[in-house]
């Protein structure tokens, strides 16, 4: 299946302690569809996951030009947090909102977009520790595995990485 075939996504994962899975689920499905999927992290040649997964970094950060891209997927895991108040990737954030940009978040990744302000009234999601963190942001935050309010995908965590690989093919296909 082709649905996706005109359809470049960049996922953006911590240079370690990423969640191997939330990472390697939504990619599978993306690419199983057409997509094809750019992996950036910040500082790297190699990202490491938590689970020991080494993937090899084919864009640096810097270099990310938001026009470039239809999807942005913020992949969480403890390291993520490396970019909870990082200025380039809060301004790449905005700028991917901005250009009206399909953008994702799992777990932690979810924090991410909270932190750039995109969440405000927004229906989103997050691994549930991390909560608070998104309604203080001003998110309007449900207690489920997949939540989508518009170009934006949240995901809970690891549990959830193969229906928000689902998910965002769906949006993908409509925009």
């Amino acid at each position: 299946m082709e649905l996706l075939a005109d359809k470049k996504v960049l996922m953006i994962i911590a240079p370690v302690n990423f969640r191997d899975e939330e990472y390697q689920e939504p990619k599978r499905i993306l690419e199983h569809n057409g997509a094809k999927v750019i992996t950036t992290s910040k500082g790297v040649g190699e990202a490491k996951g938590v689970l020991g997964l080494v993937v090899k970094v084919e864009a640096r950060l810097e270099d990310v030009k938001v026009e470039d891209y239809d999807g942005f997927i913020f992949v969480g895991g403890p390291g993520s947090a490396l970019y909870f108040n990082d200025e380039q990737i809060l301004t790449l954030v905005k700028r991917a909102a901005e250009k009206n940009k399909i953008i994702g978040g799992i777990c932690f990744g979810s924090v991410i977009l909270a932190n750039a302000g995109i969440l405000v009234g927004k229906k989103a999601t997050v691994f549930p520790s991390k909560a608070e963190d998104l309604k203080l942001k001003g998110a309007d935050y449900l207690d489920q595995p997949v939540v989508i309010d518009g170009k934006i995908v949240t995901a809970q965590g690891p549990q959830a990485a193969q229906e928000f690989g689902r998910r965002l093919v769906e949006v993908l296909v409509k925009n």
